[in-house]
This record gives C-alpha cells, sequence and structure tokens, in this order.
C-alpha cells in the first residue's frame, strides 16, 4: 500500500498536511461547484474514474476521457469516451469545466485547450490543476510539465483569461513530498526490512519540513498549480 492510500485514510487536517495538493484540489474543484448554478452543464475534461462527479450532484456532469492512462482504472463510469483534441459536442454549451492532472498527459495541450475554449459558452470558468514537479506516472502517457508561464501562454492562445494561477506550496512542501516518496523503494521485497527505519528517518523531517513553507515566497519550486480561467467574452 502506498503511502498516499494511508494519508487520505486520515482526518483532514493531517491529510492536507501531507496531501497538499490532492486536497487544495478537492477545495478548487468543491469551488467550482459552489460557484455554478443549479442545472449547469460541467465537462469533466480528463475524467478518469469520474472521482469528482460527487461534486456535482446539483449539476448535469459530463466525464469525457480516452480511457488508456491507467489499466487499472475503471473507465466504465465515463460518460464520453473521446478525444479532448477533438471533443464530440456543440459549440458553446458547457457552463463550466474542470480538466485536473491530465494536461500533462496530452500530446497537443494547445489543441485540447482550443476545444474545451469552443463548447464552453462565453465568460464560462475553466479550472486546471497541473503538476511542475511530479514524478512520470501513467507511463508511457506523460509527456508535460507546467510553469505558470507556460499555462498562461497556452490559455491566452486556446481564448481564455487567466483569472488566477496559484503555487500549490513551495520548496518545503516540495521537500517533504518528495522525502516520502522515497518510502516507495523500501515497500517491496527484502526491501520491506527497511522500510520502518526509513519510515521513522523520513517522517519526522517531513512532517516539520511543510511548517517552514512561508519562507518561500516566490513558490518557484512547487509541486504544481491550480489555474482559474475564464473564457473571454470578447468577439
Amino acid at each position: 500500500m502506498k503511502y498516499t492510500d494511508l494519508a487520505y485514510r486520515l482526518p483532514r487536517p493531517p491529510r492536507r498536511h501531507i496531501l497538499h495538493f490532492e486536497v487544495e484540489i478537492d477545495d478548487a474543484v468543491a469551488a467550482l461547484a459552489r460557484k455554478l448554478p443549479d442545472g449547469a452543464l460541467v465537462l469533466d475534461a480528463g475524467a478518469g474514474e469520474g472521482q469528482y462527479r460527487r461534486y456535482f450532484a446539483r449539476h448535469r456532469y459530463c466525464g469525457v476521457d480516452l480511457g488508456v492512462g491507467d489499466t487499472a482504472w475503471d473507465y466504465s463510469r465515463l460518460d464520453t469516451v473521446g478525444d479532448l483534441s477533438a471533443l464530440p459536442f456543440r459549440s458553446g454549451v458547457f457552463d463550466g469545466a474542470l480538466h485536473i492532472v491530465t494536461i500533462e498527459h496530452l500530446t497537443d495541450p494547445a489543441r485540447a485547450l482550443s476545444e474545451i475554449a469552443r463548447t464552453l459558452a462565453p465568460g464560462a470558468t475553466l479550472l486546471i490543476a497541473a503538476p511542475q514537479d511530479w514524478e512520470v506516472h501513467q507511463a508511457p502517457h506523460d509527456y508535460f510539465r507546467y510553469t505558470r508561464y507556460g499555462l498562461a501562454h497556452l490559455l491566452g492562445k486556446a481564448g481564455f483569461d487567466a483569472v488566477e494561477i496559484r503555487a500549490s506550496g513551495g520548496y518545503f512542501r516540495l521537500l517533504a513530498r518528495r522525502l516520502l516518496n522515497g518510502l516507495q523503494f523500501f515497500s517491496s521485497g527484502i526491501r520491506w526490512v527497511w522500510f520502518i527505519p526509513a519510515a521513522l528517518l523520513v517522517a519526522p523531517a517531513a512532517i516539520l519540513l511543510p511548517f517552514l513553507d512561508f519562507l518561500d515566497r516566490d513558490k518557484n519550486f512547487t509541486l504544481g498549480y491550480l489555474c482559474w480561467a475564464r473564457k473571454t467574452e470578447r468577439l
């Protein structure tokens, strides 16, 4: 079992401390859901197993994914299996969209963002969570990492105004996360013998380091970004 699986079982405050990026993503998705009126049509572009569907019980949720990222995932609950670079929807039909930890898996992110913009109504909100310093995952479908400037560039070309691009933690949260990631190297075979000593060595630093994150004001070292964008209303 991964340490992240264990952390998800913790109460919210310690879970936020350990899985800061994931909990901030959940908060942002919940905030998007609160902003949308009842009955709004919402596009989850890169929905995976549809883990964010639960936030949109008052809305008309549409989860779209190509369904190839993780062979262990259950894609049966998707509303549409499709390519984000060629969405099978009319223009301007969605009232909001989320695109969560998916943009790194797209071979043509600019085209996909343009397609998302096409399907959104003018003024509609798009929420993106994008990794910057993150391990390779869902290989071989893992292609890019993003800075705040790269995201702003892609969004501008696609027809969005970037309202906010915010780093999810800085250097010390990143360092804590990387220390915890190291435990995976002691989680199989005979190396299990070293797991508890490694955890005892790593855990205190991983718990304390995030309290120093206020020292990194620029947040140029970060796990990733949360980005709020609005489809331009200009013609």
